[in-house]
């Protein structure tokens, strides 16, 4: 087997912003340590911070009054931040800078009176949290049907934004089917699609042509790894996004294909490798690694945590 470790792969900066912050709180604060949602979309992440003795919610009435809480990295409205302003919380924002930039996009589009139609996956926590911002403003667009259909009255003042993990094609094809639709919509000076959502779409587009099959290491929750994933049947390769090891089928293989590896951003590369390594103990072959480009972002710190070293 000739397997193909695709280069940008894993966890992008603001994961890793978003691990770093909880490390760093359970350090500096101990348990109980709360954290608002998932901190990222990963199986191995949550367990990893569950086993250390935090508590993940989908309420803030499950948190006590004055304890330490986290954002995650998906970012929140308004009225979550105000709730938790109530409840005299201790919080430490881990949103990632690309969706708080969103976010803004969102809150100076309202302000202006536009009507927002947000191109997105109902129930993603971004979706939920940028929404938030403006809730009588928005619509959601979630296909490229939904953008040939939707009514939208005064036209005139219509604006789009687009969530930070979508497939950067799919997207496209929406934006432009609603600037036919709709002449005067304008959208943000720069695409919001995030650097790393891009960067790993544009490795398994490159390399795919190589690849008689495609694995993503990545939860299914994770909407980046399900774009990732789709991305191998769109160039006619068979794929499969799997959580981990156990999740793969010694039967999916005869032992002499080219098999491409990449993860989605919020899976550890210690997973990956536990992959590749059943892989080789079973077919044997090599490993190359293929980089189609190059990273170097980093993200700082919450100011919570900035300040208080």
């Amino acid at each position: 087997m000739r397997i193909i470790l695709a280069a940008p792969r894993g966890f992008c900066a603001g994961v890793n912003m978003a691990i770093e912050s909880l490390e760093l709180a359970l350090q500096r604060y101990g348990t109980p340590m709360f954290v608002y949602h998932e901190i990222v979309h990963n199986r191995w992440v949550v367990k990893h911070f569950k086993d250390k003795g935090v508590v993940f919610v989908n309420d803030l009435e499950d948190v006590p009054e004055g304890a330490w809480l986290l954002f995650s990295a998906h970012g929140i409205s308004p009225q979550t931040r105000a709730q938790s302003e109530r409840r005299k919380l201790r919080t430490i924002d881990a949103t990632c800078p690309l969706v708080t930039k969103v976010h803004r996009e969102a809150v100076r589009f309202a302000r202006d009176g536009y009507k927002i139609l947000l191109i997105g996956h109902a129930g993603h926590d971004e979706v939920i949290g940028t929404m938030g911002e403006a809730p009588e403003a928005f619509r959601l667009v979630q296909t490229i049907d939904d953008a040939a259909t939707i009514e939208v009255e005064k036209t005139e003042r219509l604006a789009y934004l687009t969530q930070t993990t979508l497939s950067v094609t799919e997207s496209a094809d929406i934006i432009a089917k609603l600037k036919e639709r709709f002449p005067h919509i304008v959208g943000p000076k720069k695409e919001d699609i995030c650097y790393a959502t891009q960067n790993r779409q544009e490795a398994v587009r490159t390399l795919s042509g190589q690849a008689d099959m495609l694995l993503v290491v990545g939860s299914h929750n994770s909407s980046n790894s399900r774009r990732l994933a789709e991305l191998g049947p769109a160039h006619n390769v068979p794929s499969h996004l799997i959580d981990g090891p156990d999740d793969i089928d010694l039967g999916w293989f005869q032992g002499d294909e080219t098999l491409l590896i990449t993860a989605g951003a919020s899976a550890p590369e210690s997973v990956v490798q536990e992959c590749v390594e059943l892989l080789r103990w079973r077919f044997g072959g090599s490993v190359e690694l293929q980089a189609v480009r190059e990273e170097q972002v980093r993200f700082a710190l919450p100011v919570a945590l900035e300040t208080t070293k």
